[in-house]
């Protein structure tokens, strides 16, 4: 039976449209679609699709990082496909594991996945650093003023309101009260 498996990260902004046009056309009996992360391991429809894997199945993907983005969980997919005796195939870096050239290929195609997500982070990081220097700080913009702040807590600290009040008060959840107090000590 070829299983194939589709993912996209958001749900609300990707569509598994072509990856599932494409698995249909390669000849996928089953298809199991994912709306999560591909660096994340709790995946339900991923570990549905290991489980039903039989003998002889053979796992089909659009593209190798739709599987998972992490080398190491890859790998470990890899080797549970084995050791249930089936076969993977990644249409588009056209990798075939049933046979010893596709194991060597996607070995080396997964390698190079990770050194380019490693990249990717480093690059982000050293952009966010250089966005500090420069004065920007990224994240939501603050939902009260220093002003706010500090008379929430005066106002917890002297009694005269509960935190659970000041929440109602400035219009904000008791969370961001309780957050705030927390740094305060």
């Amino acid at each position: 039976m070829h299983l194939g498996y589709a993912r996209v990260s958001k749900q609300h902004d990707q569509d598994t449209a072509l990856q599932l046009r494409a698995l249909q056309d390669a000849g996928a009996d089953r298809v199991f679609t994912e709306h999560a992360s591909g660096g994340r391991w709790d995946r339900p429809e991923l570990h549905k699709m290991l489980d039903q894997l039989r003998e002889g199945d053979v796992v089909i993907v659009w593209k190798l990082d739709r599987l998972s983005r992490s080398l190491k969980d890859l790998l470990h997919i890899m080797e549970h496909l084995a050791a249930r005796g089936a076969g993977f195939r990644s249409l588009t870096e056209a990798i075939d594991t049933t046979t010893p050239a596709g194991r060597m290929m996607m070995q080396m195609v997964g390698a190079f996945a990770e050194f380019e997500r490693a990249m990717i982070r480093e690059r982000t990081r050293a952009g966010l650093e250089q966005a500090r220097l420069e004065g920007r700080v990224g994240g939501r913009k603050r939902k009260l003023s220093a002003t706010q702040e500090q008379e929430i807590r005066e106002s917890v600290a002297s009694g005269r309101h509960t935190a659970a009040e000041c929440a109602r008060l400035f219009g904000v959840h008791p969370s961001t009260v309780t957050r705030l107090l927390q740094r305060a000590t």
